[in-house]
């Protein structure tokens, strides 16, 4: 590692303290680790917050970076090269809401919005933060795509390079709009496991010694931005927490830090304590949380991802068992659906309110109303459930035909009987 431990030491991250350990309470240094030195359980950030305002907060950047006070980042990091993601639309859904029976408000918290159009743009601003201190050059990840996606684009805007590591059978969309960024763009004979267990092996190896890998030895200081989603959700809400939120589930990271968010938010008294349901969505060609979440188990095992469902295609979460632990301490549930119903989730989301998501929203929406029909989600409370990509990104998943309602001579006659007939 060519990071100094005195580098670690004096490198700014605004309120952060140290690395915890979450399975043991073990402490660390901040610094480019991401395992616990005593039993090898994952690291993640801890703080000392100081007094932290709604005021405060508000004047800040229209940008994620309005809550630097509570991530791992200089204060003054909104002057940095950054792409500045985050205050993504908080959209009120009532179309929706009536095709899945829900009678309370449903909100989408759409993350389409972002730079490269997932929520991706989150964990990799604030991981890249912490590699320009840690005094890493080279910006990369493993990847399902987004993530891909968002590196590439972080880097070329600091003035880094990037490598990334994806799948070779990833949606033809996913590479080359990553490769658009002149980074190394590496596809790997395997799946997601597959690439991030090589990932883990780079970690120290001469040709990679200046490499942050945002969800490898970054990983700490990336899942913190996952946090500014249920921090908007709140603040857009007008500093309020709803009853219910849906989230999709790849590493189980999302799920765990909206609630996280969420208790950091009632302790500095930001908002009002009550309580809140936590409910995870997966693809049935990807569900080891549902279904160790349906058997009652505190294991969650791995599983070979086969779904359309690419950029949740996880098969052993990282975050799998804290997921768990979040729904079942908030008395929520993890479902999920196959690949037929993530596409008519996809299109119920799109011709309800006009939002496009990628199959991961479609696999929310789907999830959002089984879970409905078995009486787990409660259709009179206040929900949100969580876009967290654009569908451009995953035209594959929804391609029939040519599109064309039908294919007619100019004339008004023609257009009539086509309007007559559908």
């Amino acid at each position: 590692m060519s990071v100094t431990l005195e580098r670690i030491e004096t490198a700014p991250f605004g309120a952060a303290t140290h690395l915890v350990c979450r399975a043991c309470g073990a402490h660390a240094k901040l610094g480019a680790d991401y395992s616990c030195w005593e039993c090898f359980g994952p690291l993640e950030v801890a703080y000392e917050f100081g007094t932290v305002t709604r005021e405060q907060i508000q004047s800040g950047p229209f940008s994620l970076w309005r809550y630097a006070p509570l991530l791992p980042v200089p204060a003054n990091i909104a002057e940095s090269r950054n792409l500045a993601p985050g205050m993504t639309r908080l959209h009120r859904a009532d179309n929706l809401a009536k095709a899945l029976g829900i009678t309370g408000t449903l909100w989408v918290k759409d993350d389409s919005g972002n730079p490269t159009h997932s929520f991706k743009d989150r964990v990799v601003a604030v991981a890249q933060s912490a590699g320009i201190q840690l005094g890493f050059n080279t910006l990369a990840c493993a990847s399902t795509g987004n993530l891909a996606h968002a590196v590439a684009a972080a880097a070329a805007r600091a003035g880094q390079k990037s490598v990334v590591l994806v799948p070779s059978n990833l949606e033809q969309h996913k590479i080359q709009a990553t490769a658009a960024y002149n980074g190394h763009v590496i596809g790997i004979e395997g799946n997601y496991d597959d690439v991030n267990r090589l990932c883990g092996e780079l970690i120290g190896e001469e040709v990679s010694s200046n490499w942050g890998f945002v969800n490898v030895n970054l990983r700490p200081y990336y899942a913190e931005g996952s946090k500014t989603v249920g921090y908007e959700i709140a603040e857009q809400l007008g500093w309020r927490l709803p009853d219910q939120v849906v989230i999709p589930v790849a590493s189980g990271a999302l799920l765990t830090k909206v609630d996280k968010g969420w208790r950091e938010f009632v302790q500095l008294g930001l908002v009002e304590d009550r309580p809140w349901r936590v409910f995870g969505a997966q693809a049935t060609g990807c569900n080891p949380v549902s279904t160790a979440w349906s058997q009652g188990n505190d294991v969650v095992r791995p599983v070979k991802p086969d779904t359309i469902a690419k950029s949740l295609a996880i098969g052993n979460p990282a975050d799998g068992p804290y997921a768990l632990d979040a729904v079942r301490r908030t008395n929520g549930a993890v479902g999920d659906v196959t690949d037929a119903e993530v596409i008519e989730g996809i299109r119920l989301l799109a011709e309800c309110e006009g939002i496009f998501g990628e199959t991961s929203g479609g696999v929310t929406v789907a999830v959002t109303r089984k879970l409905l029909a078995e009486g787990l989600l409660d259709p009179t409370a206040e929900t949100v459930i969580v876009n967290t990509g654009e569908g451009l990104k995953t035209l594959d998943a929804v391609a029939t035909g040519n599109g064309f309602s039908a294919t007619i001579s100019p004339n008004v006659e023609s257009v009539a009987k086509v309007i007559e007939g559908a």
